[in-house]
Parts: C-alpha cells; sequence; structure tokens
C-alpha cells in the first residue's frame, strides 16, 4: 500500500487526488439559453416566413417631383399675393407652407422605402405607410382582374404601378415603384394564381 506524501504546506494528499472545480473562465461553461424572440405584431405576423420584396427607390423622385410642382404653384400665388398686398399674413402663410413641403420631402422617402410585397401560396401581402401603417392581404381567389399603370413621370424613370381589383372595392391594393417587367410578371402570376384558384372553390 503507497504511503501518502506530505504537502509542502503541512498538509498530506492521499493517492488518489480530486480535481478541484475550475473557477476562472479557462473551464468549460454551461451554455445559457437563449431569451424568447419578441412576438411579431399584427403588421409583421410572419417574420421569419415571408420573403418581403421592396419597390423601386426611383419611386422616390417621381413623388418628389410632383410634390415640387404642387410646391411650385402654391409658393407663386403667396408670393404674389404678399407683393401686391403686403400683408404679412401672405408670408406667414409661405414660410409655414415651405416648412410644411420640406417635412412632406423627407416623409416622401421613408414612405417609399415602406412599400413592399411579398407573394404567398394562396395570398398576396402589401404593406405600406408611415405614421399610418397598413398591411393588406389579397387572396388569389377574391382577385377579379390584375393591370398595370404608369403616367408619364413614371415612365420618365421606367416605373410602372401593379393594382388588384377584388370582389370586394374596399380591398383593392396596388404595387407601385415596379420596373416593367416585373409588373408584367407580377400581372400574369396573379392573373393565372387567381384563376386556379377560383376554380378550385
Amino acid at each position: 500500500m503507497r504511503a501518502p506524501v506530505s504537502h509542502p504546506g503541512g498538509g498530506r494528499v492521499g493517492s488518489r487526488e480530486r480535481k478541484a472545480r475550475p473557477v476562472s473562465g479557462d473551464g468549460p461553461v454551461d451554455p445559457q439559453p437563449m431569451p424568447p424572440a419578441a412576438p411579431a405584431g399584427p403588421l409583421e405576423p410572419w417574420p421569419d416566413t415571408v420573403l418581403w420584396q421592396s419597390i423601386s427607390t426611383d419611386l422616390i423622385w417621381v413623388e418628389l417631383l410632383r410634390l415640387s410642382a404642387m410646391v411650385a404653384v402654391v409658393s407663386l400665388a403667396l408670393g404674389v399675393g404678399w407683393a401686391v398686398t403686403g400683408s404679412w399674413p401672405f408670408g406667414v402663410a409661405l414660410g409655414a407652407f415651405l416648412l410644411l413641403a420640406v417635412w412632406r420631402a423627407v416623409a416622401v422617402v421613408r414612405a417609399v422605402r415602406a412599400w413592399g410585397y411579398a407573394e404567398r401560396e394562396n395570398d398576396l401581402l402589401v404593406r405600406h405607410g408611415l405614421l399610418v401603417r397598413r398591411l393588406s392581404i389579397v387572396p388569389y381567389s377574391r382577385m377579379q382582374f390584375v393591370d398595370v399603370s404608369a403616367g408619364p413621370l413614371e415612365r420618365a424613370f421606367d416605373l410602372a404601378t401593379v393594382q388588384l381589383h377584388t370582389a370586394a372595392a374596399a380591398s383593392d391594393a396596388r404595387v407601385p415603384g415596379l420596373r416593367p417587367a416585373e409588373a408584367s410578371r407580377l400581372r400574369d402570376r396573379l392573373t393565372a394564381l387567381g384563376q386556379d384558384q377560383a376554380e378550385g372553390l
């Protein structure tokens, strides 16, 4: 039988030593459980299963040009009124209107970036809005027809809008700021899916 060995500090260590549990960070550490994910809100109910597609940012220039035309007309009218009458309310109105126009320009940029759409198996999701956000769910079976439109400014920036018409006019939805090729593809696909869903009812 092996005799115990004396320790320099005065203690004894047996033939079989018990290893101390590491206190420092050198030893293995039990993985901590991940906190539960925050529940999805009503405007983004499927954050992990839906692939959202954004629209072209060229729509920003279209909306800014429309805003600029309106601002120019109103500013000209207020400026002429101020110059002719010399009344200070015209100046105050002009200044307030220009500040409002600047705020609107910033809102246009953010609003365009908020647009998105997603194609699912049985319906189309469309979300938009800045101050008041909106999520529209349009079942393919309720679509009556789909058309593509493009105004002069949209054509100048090579953009088009897909308009969805359903059985209920209040549930109509649109997807602006699409390239013509994507708009045509989306129109044809939604039309085909709408016919298939209607025949399957």
